[in-house]
């Protein structure tokens, strides 16, 4: 039999979907199962969106320009705007989702064998990518004491090397919901800039942050303009998971040829997709408003009922729609395995998303969960009554 690739040995499982065949098990048994481990919203789309999705009539369906529908990308630069990030159409190029974007933006500025430094727990999903293009993710950790503030900017200069061609971040943070600060950002900026470095900026979650401190993009950085690639998606925003439409952003002209290289190779962006995000952008401020403090009520009540649990702490996140937690347990992926395939209370049970899987130091993580309060509060509050006996049984054995 012919040996598989060792790039395929070696790119890991998803931790948030790694479980689902023992979550399918238990939903055969006749258990409700929560699902906190996938940042699936469960909040309806905007109605135009949907309104453009039943309102097509074409004969063909075409394939797209490669860089995607030049009046979506047109309209992408007034939806920008309004975040003060000034992007014109060519600086923008429109792709199968956002982890299509951030596959491409790896493939474009990445050689095999180079390296790229990024606070943990990160997206698992980069190191995926990292590996597909043969390149090496290097971590710095971040401390659940801290709430996962960015790392001292000492510990990302120590990893630095010949081979280092970036900086990845997420902010707001998946998986951790950490809202990065003004002066961490400039940290950022002044190491990439005295390294001359790439700083890929994952900000698919920029509608999510409850602060009432300006949020900072990587293009409001001064002087480092040709160094930002930022990464974008309308799957969180508008619960367009689905419709798999994100965005590569960057001024720097050669990354963009490279960007497009691919993007011809894999021929275009979603039609439909296109035609449901495009319809989105015209999505009124109540709709956002509405879906805004949503979240923050699912938060407060999340993180308020998460730490009155016995051993359990999880800082209060201030974007997105995540949070890592400890819970009193010796190892999580164990423990979150056996919720699906060992327990249930009441007829229920949680599925959560070991955090291990979100970092690569060895044993980093370890009695750790990320916990996406994508449920309405009703199903929160069960979920955590579920949560709260599943520890208490697991630790009693």
């Amino acid at each position: 039999m012919p040996s598989i690739s060792q790039r395929g040995v070696d790119m890991p499982a998803s931790p948030i979907r790694k479980l689902v065949p023992l979550a399918n098990e238990a939903k055969a048994r006749g258990v409700k199962v929560y699902h906190l481990n996938i940042g699936q919203p469960d909040l309806p789309a905007p109605k135009v969106a949907l309104e453009s999705l039943k309102q097509i009539d074409r004969r063909v369906l075409e394939y797209s320009p490669s860089e995607g529908i030049l009046s979506f990308r047109e309209k992408l630069t007034r939806y920008y705007a309004g975040f003060n990030i000034r992007a014109n159409v060519e600086d923008i190029i429109v792709t199968t989702g956002g982890s299509e974007a951030v596959l491409f933006s790896f493939m474009a500025c990445l050689d095999p064998g180079d390296e790229i430094i990024v606070p943990e727990p990160a997206y698992a999903n980069y190191m995926a990518f990292a590996i597909s293009c043969g390149a090496a993710i290097k971590t710095v950790p971040s401390r659940i004491e801290d709430g996962f503030a960015l790392p001292p900017i000492e510990k990302f200069e120590a990893l630095i090397t010949p081979r280092t061609k970036g900086v990845l971040i997420c902010n707001p943070n998946n998986p951790t919901g950490y809202l990065y600060t003004l002066k961490e950002m400039n940290q950022l900026r002044d190491v990439v800039k005295k390294h001359n470095l790439f700083l890929f900026s994952d900000e698919v979650y920029r509608e999510f942050c409850y602060t009432s401190v300006p949020y900072v993009s990587a293009f409001h950085l001064e002087g480092i303009e040709n160094n930002v690639v930022l990464i974008d998606s309308v799957s969180k925003r508008y619960s367009e998971c689905g419709i798999r439409i994100g965005a590569v952003i960057t001024k720097n002209v050669q990354v963009r040829e490279n960007v497009m290289k691919w993007c011809q190779a894999r021929l275009s962006p979603p039609l439909i997709g296109q035609i449901v995000a495009e319809a989105s952008l015209d999505t009124p401020d109540s709709y956002m408003n509405e879906v805004y403090n949503e979240y923050i009520r699912r938060r407060d009540f999340l993180i308020e009922g998460l730490n009155r649990i016995p051993g359990c702490y999880s800082p209060l996140p201030m974007g997105a729609f995540y949070t890592v937690a400890r819970l009193p347990v010796d190892d999580a992926d164990r423990f979150c395995a056996w919720c699906l395939s060992d327990f249930a209370y009441e007829g229920q049970t949680v599925m959560l998303a070991p955090a291990s899987g979100f970092y690569t130091t060895p044993g980093a993580g370890q009695n750790q969960v990320r916990i996406a309060y994508v449920l309405r509060q009703d199903d929160l509050a069960k979920a955590l009554t579920v949560l709260a006996n599943a520890l208490e049984k697991y630790n009693g054995l």
